[in-house]
């Protein structure tokens, strides 16, 4: 019997699937703090926290502390579900590539 370690797909994780994850990481972060579909939710949350006197609702207004808090479930969900990951990080991740090459057509 061998000892289950978590961290066995970070010893040679390769160039790509960081790329993956990556864009996963920004393009879940956008859609947290930018997105349209998520406007009632975050207008709600600030409502509660206003970002100008509450360190929560700020939170929400900063796309790298966001970013943070979104790298940590998706770390630990490709070290425990490599494979269902990176599959789900791949939609995430063409959905980057596409926002932003928009974005610069829209410059």
């Amino acid at each position: 019997m061998t000892n289950f370690n978590p961290f066995q797909h970070f010893e040679a994780i390769s160039t790509l699937n960081f790329i993956i994850l990556s864009l996963a990481v920004f393009r879940i972060t956008r859609l947290i703090i930018a997105d349209e579909v998520f406007a009632s939710l975050r207008k709600a949350f600030w409502e509660k926290f206003p970002p100008e006197s509450s360190y929560l609702g700020f939170l929400f207004t900063c796309e790298w502390c966001v970013s943070m808090w979104v790298a940590l479930p998706v770390v630990l969900f490709y070290a425990a579900f490599p494979t269902m990951t990176l599959l789900i990080g791949c939609i995430f991740a063409l959905s980057a590539v596409s926002s932003l090459i928009t974005a610069r057509l829209d410059n």
